[in-house]
């Protein structure tokens, strides 16, 4: 038995979550949908930009009344109508849709739409009568200047993201934004600052790194790329970690995340057409998903391991 299942052991009532967990990424990582982390809500952002940006919302059809978080599917119409699209920014895995209101009695002085897809969402832009997918529950109907119409759709199998329509500081903190610690993008993070935040917890590095409050927009996917590339196993609890091994994380984050973003390039067409969940930079995975293969810098065989109810796949002869 590896040092990491030993170190796992009593793990027994997670067992049934992690394997269906482990078997939806499976799936998803062959070409249904996986679970959307920091990189693929970049991918969404760099793609929808430009696609909405200037175009205003001249109807809004809520299907799912929970899709909108904070306020009933009339309010909200009554807030977005009318409201053009700007600016379109990311923090963490939130999307921040920046708004400029009508100059009409009772329209909102300020708007912002902040987006989360949890598990399943996706948001495309779709011509007027395109397809529609199964599962979409918001659909806003756009005109651009030039008069162009479009649809911006919402779709969410799982039904755990949706939408905030945004007013004022209170409801954009009350998102959770404001609680989200550094950017898993800065390339200045330094080791200094994940062991401020780490370094006495008992709990294992992979949920350290989980932990949104410390590292916004890590999930389970590319916490295991990073661990692997600093070759610290998983398991290894964060009070066990030495200085250097802090500031190889610290440097290898952004290194990580920012080299999955670029591979993750994708054309408006093309990401329309695999409906927002062909990602680009899964082959360049060299661990997750690859339990019971043979390790690209050792031969040895990956192993799997289940920390608090999250799969993970790790090197046991690089990784200590």
């Amino acid at each position: 038995m590896s040092r990491c299942m030993r170190q796992t052991k009593g793990c027994a009532p997670t067992i049934l979550f992690a394997l269906f967990h482990s078997v939806c990424i499976i799936i998803s990582l062959k070409g249904v949908a996986k679970m959307p982390e920091l990189v693929e809500v970049e991918t969404a952002r760099r793609i929808l930009a430009p696609q909405v940006s200037g175009c205003t919302i001249e109807d809004a059809e809520v299907r799912l009344a929970k899709s909108i978080k904070n306020y009933s599917p009339e309010e909200f119409k009554k807030l977005v109508l009318g409201s053009k699209f700007d600016t379109v920014l990311r923090r963490g895995k939130f999307l921040i849709f920046n708004m400029l209101t009508p100059k009409h009695e009772g329209a909102p002085e300020e708007l912002k739409l902040v987006a989360h897809y949890r598990m399943t969402g996706v948001l495309l832009v779709t011509p007027p009568g395109y397809e529609e997918l199964k599962h979409t529950h918001i659909v806003f109907k756009l005109r651009d200047d030039d008069g162009t119409e479009k649809e911006l759709r919402y779709i969410d199998q799982r039904q755990f993201g949706g939408i905030w329509a945004i007013t004022t500081g209170a409801e954009f903190r009350a998102t959770g934004i404001g609680q989200l610690g550094a950017e898993a993008t800065d390339d200045t993070l330094e080791g200094e600052y994940l062991k401020g935040h780490l370094a006495k917890r008992k709990s294992a590095i992979k949920t350290g790194l989980l932990d949104q409050s410390v590292i916004a927009g890590l999930g389970n996917i590319y916490t295991d790329e990073i661990l692997y590339r600093c070759g610290i196993i998983p398991t290894r609890a964060c009070n066990s970690l030495t200085d250097d091994e802090w500031q190889a994380l610290a440097s290898e984050i952004p290194k990580m995340i920012n080299f999955m973003i670029e591979k993750n390039q994708i054309s408006e067409e093309d990401y329309l057409a695999g409906k927002g969940t062909d990602y680009r930079n899964t082959p360049f995975l060299q661990v997750y998903n690859h339990a019971g293969e043979e390790c690209q810098k050792c031969g040895s065989k990956l192993e799997r391991a289940v920390i608090a109810g999250r799969s993970s796949v790790y090197c046991p002869e690089c990784q200590e």
